[in-house]
């Protein structure tokens, strides 16, 4: 009886193996038309939107439709600061254009049209150099120099100046951000006050050489009073120190006709160093305790009387404006960008809100000391030109008390190893272009 039972059930279980399929079919299909659906709602970019389905997939779309929430709010900040992004550059006075990275245009603001000729989007995709021509426009936004700036004359508009700075940005720093600015007031204001200057200059040398030279006539004549002689001595070193304020503003006028130098070579700046500092000590006579510390290897391509008017300023100040028993430390080497003079000091030091301004013509940190030591304010002006002129540029790091420390950085193809120079084979050339 039991053995008949079992053999009933074995045989019952046998037949009913057919049945699981029936029962997990409702369920996979379950599963297959919730992935089909999602499948179908995310391929037509459709909202995911309540009620949801229970369980499992009730959690999938709920999750799936805060996902969706969350980028169409990151979108919508999105657009609003583009919009706001575009506001603003269409109200910038400046011209913007955004160069890619083969230097096309990509985008930019409406004054750019004005200033530029520079349409968008209609020269979107167009090389920005075909749309500005000028010589020099392909070098600079190759080059992405976001110190110095470019002045042109747009060919649309020739009695417009504009001034060019460009900003690499981007991935490696390949795109451009350039921003115009029309400086045509600035530059018509500069050029008259340089050739009034320049102007007035060469008039008052003439007859200033002519009091100078009537002046040491009557400081030698014999029969000069013993009692005007300290007057004439007095008007014959004011009269100096006004030749060398017109000296040295012909220097600056000079150097503002032109943007670069006209003769560029390997410039001896250790032998220069040397003789400056033969001059130095001579304009010390003693005061002052010099330590040099000069690279003898290390020469540089540049304009070799600029250059000796440059760090002949700097040096002759530090001897100038420093007192007695101040000790200046001169180094000519190679530094972290290129070749460095360094001029430092360990005087008295100058003022933090002195230093923005101490190369402005003119500027003295302490008139009544710049008067008593000669000084004509215009040294570091002249300083600043010439480094302009040969892409460097003066860094000034000074303290009360501490003493001040100016440093001339050139660029790193400027400099010149006198062993590569005088090999026979060295290849000068290259290297001046």
């Amino acid at each position: 009886m039991i053995a008949s039972g079992g053999a009933l059930w074995l045989l019952l279980g046998a037949d009913l193996s057919w049945v699981w399929p029936l029962v997990l079919l409702p369920y996979l299909l379950r599963h297959l038309y919730f992935l089909a659906k999602l499948t179908r709602l995310i391929r037509r970019h459709h909202r995911l939107a309540p009620p949801f389905p229970g369980g499992l997939w009730g959690e999938v779309y709920r999750s799936i439709a805060q996902y969706q929430q969350r980028g169409r709010k990151g979108r919508k900040r999105q657009i609003r600061f583009t919009r706001r992004f575009r506001e603003a550059a269409n109200a910038v006075p400046d011209a913007l254009v955004i160069l890619d990275k083969q230097h096309r245009v990509d985008w930019a603001n409406p004054t750019a049209a004005t200033l530029m000729n520079v349409h968008w989007p209609q020269d979107s995709g167009r090389p920005f150099v075909d749309l500005l021509p000028h010589p020099d426009l392909k070098t600079f936004v190759e080059a992405g120099d976001d110190v110095r700036p470019i002045e042109i004359a747009p060919n649309h508009n020739r009695a417009t100046m504009l001034s060019l700075r460009i900003t690499p940005f981007g991935e490696r720093k390949r795109q451009r951000l350039i921003v115009g600015r029309d400086i045509t007031k600035i530059y018509h204001l500069n050029m008259i006050r340089r050739d009034f200057v320049a102007n007035a200059s060469h008039e008052l040398r003439t007859p200033l050489t002519v009091i100078a030279g009537f002046l040491e006539n009557l400081m030698d004549a014999p029969a000069t009073p013993l009692n005007h002689r300290r007057p004439l001595v007095l008007m014959h070193n004011q009269a100096a120190r006004m030749r060398s304020i017109i000296d040295d503003l012909l220097t600056l006028s000079r150097l503002e006709i032109h943007e670069r130098p006209e003769e560029q070579g390997a410039v001896d700046v250790p032998e220069e160093l040397h003789l400056i500092l033969q001059e130095a000590q001579v304009l010390s006579n003693g005061r002052h305790r010099v330590e040099t510390e000069i690279e003898d290897d290390l020469l540089l391509l540049a304009n070799q009387p600029e250059l000796r008017s440059a760090f002949s300023n700097l040096i002759f100040n530090a001897v100038k404006h420093t007192p007695e028993g101040t000790e200046i430390r001169i180094r000519w080497s190679w530094g972290t960008d290129g070749p460095e003079l360094r001029v430092r000091d360990n005087g008295q030091g100058i003022g933090p809100e002195h230093l923005p301004r101490l190369t402005e013509r003119f500027y003295r940190v302490d008139r009544a000391r710049s008067r008593e030591s000669g000084g004509t304010g215009l040294g570091l002006a002249i300083v600043k030109h010439v480094l302009n002129r040969h892409d460097a540029r003066l860094l000034i790091a000074s303290e009360v008390g501490q003493g001040s420390t100016f440093t001339c950085i050139f660029p790193g193809g400027r400099g010149i190893s006198r062993e590569s120079l005088e090999r026979p084979s060295a290849p000068t050339t290259a290297a001046a272009t």
